[in-house]
């Protein structure tokens, strides 16, 4: 049986030198790290994992499959380097699934940033991740209301006029103001 090239980087383990990062951009999507964040306009270190469970409950054996969001906040953003591969993993702050997240009257999923868990598993794939915004809930200074950002379709067309735009879609438009329409040719 032949083992390929990959499995035997992998088998060798990575460099011991880890490259950290404070932002990194994978797949067209920009992440940062929550302290990056925190001298920025803009937010990037939300994110947010989806996995698939099965649980074996009491002495019937009884299997539930469940597939649980976790939400979470990047703190540090490393490089694994294999030599001939790279693979980004991101360290998150996770909040805890029983005391710091629920669902309000609306149906918006809502985090409380402070309820931390999973202590001993910080770090996940980037590749696994969504990125995610959270908001001051209004009504509670404790709680964040999580906004999913939408998949970014690119454009397929290859004419100028489109390259390297991004058209984006927004589940939640009420939280989208209307801007007035604006001619930057009008020199007022």
């Amino acid at each position: 049986m032949e083992i390929s090239q990959e499995i035997r980087w992998i088998a060798d383990g990575p460099n011991k030198d880890v490259p950290t990062y404070n932002g990194y951009k994978m797949d067209g999507i920009t992440f940062s790290t929550k302290a990056r964040d925190d001298t920025r306009n803009v937010q990037c270190s939300g994110v947010c994992v989806q996995a698939d469970t099965m649980v074996v409950q009491g002495k019937d054996q009884i299997v539930e499959h469940a597939s649980p969001t976790f939400y979470g906040v990047i703190i540090g953003i490393w490089e694994l380097d294999y030599n001939n591969f790279r693979i980004p993993i991101f360290r998150c702050n996770w909040i805890d699934m029983n005391r710091g997240t629920k669902v309000d009257d609306l149906g918006y999923t809502l985090v409380n940033l402070n309820k931390l868990g999973f202590f001993n598993d910080p770090f996940v794939l980037a590749k696994h991740v969504k990125q995610v915004c959270y908001i001051d809930d209004p009504l509670d200074k404790l709680w964040s209301v999580v906004l999913k950002l939408p998949e970014k379709n690119y454009y397929e067309d290859n004419d100028e006029e489109n390259e390297g735009s991004v058209e984006v879609e927004l589940e939640n438009e009420c939280f989208v103001p209307n801007f007035p329409d604006v001619d930057l040719d009008e020199e007022d």
